[in-house]
Protein backbone atom coordinates (compact mmCIF):
# COMPACT_ATOMS: atom_id res chain seq x y z
CA UNK A 1 0.00 0.00 0.00
CA UNK A 2 1.09 3.25 -1.20
CA UNK A 3 1.87 6.43 1.64
CA UNK A 4 -0.69 8.22 -0.47
CA UNK A 5 -3.79 5.21 -0.08
CA UNK A 6 -2.41 4.66 3.40
CA UNK A 7 -3.38 8.39 4.43
CA UNK A 8 -6.56 8.39 2.47
CA UNK A 9 -9.64 8.80 4.76
CA UNK A 10 -12.08 6.63 4.34
CA UNK A 11 -15.24 6.91 2.01
CA UNK A 12 -18.91 7.07 3.41
CA UNK A 13 -19.57 3.08 1.84
CA UNK A 14 -16.31 2.35 3.95
CA UNK A 15 -17.83 4.27 7.29
CA UNK A 16 -21.37 2.74 6.83
CA UNK A 17 -19.97 -0.98 6.19
CA UNK A 18 -17.63 -0.61 9.21
CA UNK A 19 -20.85 0.72 11.21
CA UNK A 20 -22.75 -2.24 10.20
CA UNK A 21 -20.51 -4.63 10.90
CA UNK A 22 -20.08 -3.16 14.54
CA UNK A 23 -23.11 -2.36 15.92
CA UNK A 24 -21.97 -1.56 19.26
CA UNK A 25 -19.17 1.23 18.09
CA UNK A 26 -21.17 3.56 19.80
CA UNK A 27 -21.12 1.93 23.46
CA UNK A 28 -17.34 2.46 23.20
CA UNK A 29 -17.57 6.25 22.22
CA UNK A 30 -20.95 7.60 23.80
CA UNK A 31 -19.64 11.09 23.11
CA UNK A 32 -19.60 10.55 19.05
CA UNK A 33 -22.98 9.90 19.58
CA UNK A 34 -23.89 13.85 20.45
CA UNK A 35 -22.34 15.10 17.25
CA UNK A 36 -24.45 12.75 14.84
CA UNK A 37 -27.09 14.40 13.24
CA UNK A 38 -30.31 12.29 11.63
CA UNK A 39 -33.11 13.37 9.88
CA UNK A 40 -36.47 13.08 11.20
CA UNK A 41 -39.84 12.07 10.12
CA UNK A 42 -42.68 13.61 10.99
CA UNK A 43 -44.00 11.50 14.26
CA UNK A 44 -41.15 9.33 14.11
CA UNK A 45 -37.35 9.64 16.20
CA UNK A 46 -34.47 7.90 15.03
CA UNK A 47 -32.94 5.03 17.08
CA UNK A 48 -29.78 7.68 16.88
CA UNK A 49 -31.66 10.16 18.54
CA UNK A 50 -33.33 8.12 21.37
CA UNK A 51 -29.68 7.21 21.98
CA UNK A 52 -28.13 10.53 21.96
CA UNK A 53 -31.07 11.31 24.28
CA UNK A 54 -30.53 8.59 26.51
CA UNK A 55 -26.69 9.82 26.73
CA UNK A 56 -27.50 13.06 27.84
CA UNK A 57 -29.91 11.97 30.46
CA UNK A 58 -26.81 10.22 32.08
CA UNK A 59 -24.68 12.45 31.93
CA UNK A 60 -27.25 15.27 33.62
CA UNK A 61 -28.15 12.44 36.05
CA UNK A 62 -24.07 12.00 37.01
CA UNK A 63 -23.79 15.85 37.31
CA UNK A 64 -26.78 15.78 39.54
CA UNK A 65 -25.03 12.95 41.60
CA UNK A 66 -21.69 15.22 41.41
CA UNK A 67 -23.43 18.41 42.18
CA UNK A 68 -25.38 17.19 45.78
CA UNK A 69 -21.79 15.42 46.25
CA UNK A 70 -20.48 18.95 46.28
CA UNK A 71 -22.89 20.62 48.34
CA UNK A 72 -22.87 17.88 50.82
CA UNK A 73 -19.01 18.83 51.26
CA UNK A 74 -19.46 23.09 51.34
CA UNK A 75 -22.21 22.32 53.93
CA UNK A 76 -19.68 20.11 56.11
CA UNK A 77 -16.68 22.27 55.25
CA UNK A 78 -18.85 25.56 56.58
CA UNK A 79 -19.69 23.50 59.54
CA UNK A 80 -16.24 23.33 60.30
CA UNK A 81 -15.16 26.59 59.76
CA UNK A 82 -17.31 27.66 62.38
CA UNK A 83 -16.14 25.45 64.87
CA UNK A 84 -13.01 25.71 64.99
CA UNK A 85 -13.48 29.99 64.45
CA UNK A 86 -15.03 29.02 67.63
CA UNK A 87 -11.88 27.47 68.89
CA UNK A 88 -9.74 29.91 67.95
CA UNK A 89 -11.96 32.45 69.99
CA UNK A 90 -11.79 30.57 72.93
CA UNK A 91 -8.26 30.27 73.40
CA UNK A 92 -7.88 33.65 72.82
CA UNK A 93 -9.99 34.47 75.60
CA UNK A 94 -7.91 32.51 78.17
CA UNK A 95 -5.64 34.34 80.43
CA UNK A 96 -3.13 31.83 81.32
CA UNK A 97 -1.40 29.27 79.18
CA UNK A 98 -2.78 26.32 81.86
CA UNK A 99 -5.94 27.57 80.78
CA UNK A 100 -5.19 27.47 77.45
CA UNK A 101 -4.74 23.88 77.66
CA UNK A 102 -7.99 23.42 79.57
CA UNK A 103 -9.97 25.19 76.91
CA UNK A 104 -7.97 22.79 74.35
CA UNK A 105 -9.64 19.30 75.94
CA UNK A 106 -12.83 20.67 76.36
CA UNK A 107 -13.77 22.08 73.03
CA UNK A 108 -12.06 19.20 71.57
CA UNK A 109 -14.01 17.00 73.68
CA UNK A 110 -16.95 18.89 73.62
CA UNK A 111 -17.85 20.46 70.58
CA UNK A 112 -15.93 18.49 68.26
CA UNK A 113 -17.19 15.20 70.15
CA UNK A 114 -13.91 13.59 70.60
CA UNK A 115 -13.35 10.42 72.50
CA UNK A 116 -9.84 10.83 73.95
CA UNK A 117 -7.38 13.52 73.82
CA UNK A 118 -4.05 13.98 74.89
CA UNK A 119 -1.47 16.36 75.01
CA UNK A 120 2.35 15.72 74.46
CA UNK A 121 4.47 18.64 75.89
CA UNK A 122 8.28 19.39 76.10
CA UNK A 123 8.15 21.19 79.31
CA UNK A 124 5.92 21.48 81.94
CA UNK A 125 3.02 24.59 82.22
CA UNK A 126 3.38 26.83 84.97
CA UNK A 127 0.08 26.31 87.42
CA UNK A 128 -0.95 23.02 85.06
CA UNK A 129 -2.01 20.60 87.60
CA UNK A 130 -1.90 16.70 86.83
CA UNK A 131 -4.27 15.91 84.76
CA UNK A 132 -4.62 12.44 82.49
CA UNK A 133 -5.16 14.32 78.80
CA UNK A 134 -1.95 16.11 79.69
CA UNK A 135 1.96 14.17 79.56
CA UNK A 136 5.11 16.06 80.17
CA UNK A 137 8.22 14.34 78.07
CA UNK A 138 11.29 16.20 77.60
CA UNK A 139 12.22 16.28 73.97
CA UNK A 140 15.11 14.10 74.13
CA UNK A 141 13.23 11.51 75.99
CA UNK A 142 13.75 7.91 74.41
CA UNK A 143 10.07 7.65 75.20
CA UNK A 144 9.59 9.87 72.57
CA UNK A 145 11.84 8.09 69.77
CA UNK A 146 8.62 6.28 67.92
CA UNK A 147 7.84 9.92 66.98
CA UNK A 148 11.40 10.98 65.65
CA UNK A 149 9.84 10.40 62.06
CA UNK A 150 6.87 12.59 62.51
CA UNK A 151 8.36 15.25 64.34
CA UNK A 152 10.52 15.88 61.70
CA UNK A 153 8.35 16.03 59.00
CA UNK A 154 5.82 18.37 60.95
CA UNK A 155 2.91 16.88 59.20
CA UNK A 156 -0.44 15.71 61.11
CA UNK A 157 -0.54 11.72 61.19
CA UNK A 158 -3.91 9.92 60.75
CA UNK A 159 -5.32 6.72 60.97
CA UNK A 160 -3.94 3.18 63.25
CA UNK A 161 -1.46 4.22 64.86
CA UNK A 162 1.48 1.66 65.87
CA UNK A 163 0.96 0.33 69.65
CA UNK A 164 4.60 1.88 70.22
CA UNK A 165 2.98 5.19 69.92
CA UNK A 166 -0.33 4.38 71.36
CA UNK A 167 0.90 2.85 74.72
CA UNK A 168 2.50 6.49 75.00
CA UNK A 169 0.11 8.78 74.39
CA UNK A 170 -2.82 6.88 75.63
CA UNK A 171 -1.51 4.24 78.53
CA UNK A 172 -3.96 2.08 79.57
CA UNK A 173 -6.41 3.15 77.11
CA UNK A 174 -4.34 2.44 74.55
CA UNK A 175 -6.14 -0.75 73.66
CA UNK A 176 -9.45 1.21 73.32
CA UNK A 177 -8.13 3.40 70.46
CA UNK A 178 -9.10 2.80 66.97
CA UNK A 179 -8.06 5.20 65.16
CA UNK A 180 -6.43 8.36 65.75
CA UNK A 181 -5.37 11.63 64.71
CA UNK A 182 -1.60 13.28 65.55
CA UNK A 183 -0.89 17.05 65.44
CA UNK A 184 2.58 18.27 65.80
CA UNK A 185 2.48 21.40 67.94
CA UNK A 186 5.57 22.95 66.66
CA UNK A 187 8.87 23.30 69.54
CA UNK A 188 6.73 22.38 71.95
CA UNK A 189 4.88 18.94 71.40
CA UNK A 190 1.95 17.22 69.99
CA UNK A 191 -1.60 16.98 70.36
CA UNK A 192 -3.55 13.29 69.79
CA UNK A 193 -6.86 12.48 69.10
CA UNK A 194 -7.91 9.02 69.73
CA UNK A 195 -11.21 7.17 68.50
CA UNK A 196 -13.09 4.19 70.04
CA UNK A 197 -14.47 4.18 65.66
CA UNK A 198 -11.94 2.38 63.34
CA UNK A 199 -13.24 4.51 60.87
CA UNK A 200 -13.43 8.17 62.70
CA UNK A 201 -9.64 8.89 61.34
CA UNK A 202 -8.52 8.07 57.91
CA UNK A 203 -5.07 8.46 56.17
CA UNK A 204 -7.32 9.58 53.39
CA UNK A 205 -8.74 12.39 54.75
CA UNK A 206 -8.12 16.08 54.54
CA UNK A 207 -5.78 17.87 57.32
CA UNK A 208 -6.62 21.33 57.04
CA UNK A 209 -8.60 21.78 59.56
CA UNK A 210 -6.57 19.56 61.97
CA UNK A 211 -2.94 22.16 61.15
CA UNK A 212 -5.22 25.48 62.31
CA UNK A 213 -5.94 23.64 65.26
CA UNK A 214 -3.14 22.53 65.81
CA UNK A 215 -1.28 26.31 64.56
CA UNK A 216 -4.48 27.83 67.07
CA UNK A 217 -2.96 26.39 70.01
CA UNK A 218 0.68 26.70 69.14
CA UNK A 219 -0.09 30.70 68.70
CA UNK A 220 -2.67 30.49 72.24
CA UNK A 221 0.87 29.00 74.03
CA UNK A 222 2.88 31.67 72.52
CA UNK A 223 1.68 34.45 74.21
CA UNK A 224 2.44 33.14 78.03
CA UNK A 225 6.24 32.66 77.12
CA UNK A 226 7.97 33.78 79.66
CA UNK A 227 5.29 34.36 82.14
CA UNK A 228 5.96 32.38 85.67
Amino acid sequence: MSETMARREPGAAEVAAYLKRHPDFLREFPDLALLLMLPRQQGQTTSLASYQLEVLRDKNRALNRRLHELIAIASENEQLVARVHAFTLSLMRATSASETLKRVVATLNEDLATDLVRLTLYRAVPGQEPADWLLVIARDDPALRPFAEFVAKGEPLCGRLMPEKLAVLFGDRSADVRSAVLLPIPMRGMMAVGSLDANRFHPGMGTMFLKLIADAVSAALARFDGQA
